[in-house]
């Protein structure tokens, strides 16, 4: 089975234009993530998809493939799916987020194993909920999962609700498990999904995956213990920095 990854990476970010291209110790996020990427051992090739043409140079720059794709899409995913159309014998895309310099290649390739199973056409991460912070917060999407390990829900709301109990103590009553922003599609559903109009779900939510699952598109979930560090403001990356100076 052939799986090439995609990093999607826009330049006009509404609270942090040009990311992608930030100083990280000496070398740029999109280049961190390409990085940590082409260390997977799952993945055949690694391609930045970019609506902009300093990053593509960049990009090139230090050796990496990139491709230049359309500055309308709405999402990733759409990103994704047009370069995808040159990759015909592709059998599996591994959607990587750009804004993840740290990523470990290990939750690469636990992504890509859930494509051992034949029924399985799209796959996403979650990790454990250990806090009550994280558990309410509105920014971190939770996962309900079935028995058979696919995603039943996603919400922004903590789900289940735990009638007679605290909130702060829900964690005390029930395993919660929260969304890693990493998807894998096969090819086919790659470009099915990328067809399909916004859906109800995902308008209330503004969480993409609902748009999936309301079409009738299982989601199998593979369980992480690694923690994901994502650089979404200009305010994060200054933690960051002083945590590795």
């Amino acid at each position: 089975m052939k799986f090439t990854g995609i990093i999607p990476a826009r330049f006009a970010s509404t609270r942090f234009p040009g990311k992608p291209l930030a100083d990280i110790a000496g070398r740029s996020m999109i280049r961190r993530v390409y990085e940590q990427a082409s260390k997977c051992s799952s993945l055949q090739q690694v391609i930045v998809a970019t609506d902009d043409l300093r990053i593509y140079d960049h990009v090139s720059a230090f050796g990496g493939v990139a491709m230049m794709s359309s500055d309308a899409h709405q999402s990733g995913t759409d990103r994704c799916a047009e370069i995808a159309s040159a990759y015909p014998d592709t059998d599996v895309f591994i959607n990587i987020q750009g804004d993840e310099p740290f990523i470990d290649p290990n939750q690469i390739d636990l992504l890509c194993a859930c494509f051992e199973r034949p029924e399985v056409v799209l796959a996403t991460l979650v990790k454990k909920i250990n806090s009550v912070s994280e558990l309410l917060s509105q920014n971190t999407p939770k996962v309900v999962l079935s028995k058979s390990m696919n995603a039943l829900y996603f919400s922004r709301t903590a789900i289940p609700f735990i009638r007679e109990q605290d909130e702060n103590q829900w964690l005390n009553y029930h395993t919660y498990y929260k969304h890693v922003g990493i998807y894998g599609y096969t090819n086919d559903t790659l470009r099915q999904i990328s067809n399909l109009p916004v859906s109800a779900l995902e308008s209330a939510e503004m969480l993409e995956q609902l748009r999936w699952l309301e079409n009738g598109l299982p989601i199998r979930v593979a369980i992480t213990d690694v923690e994901s560090i994502a650089i979404d403001t200009p305010e994060d990356l200054q933690r960051i920095l002083l945590a590795i100076s």
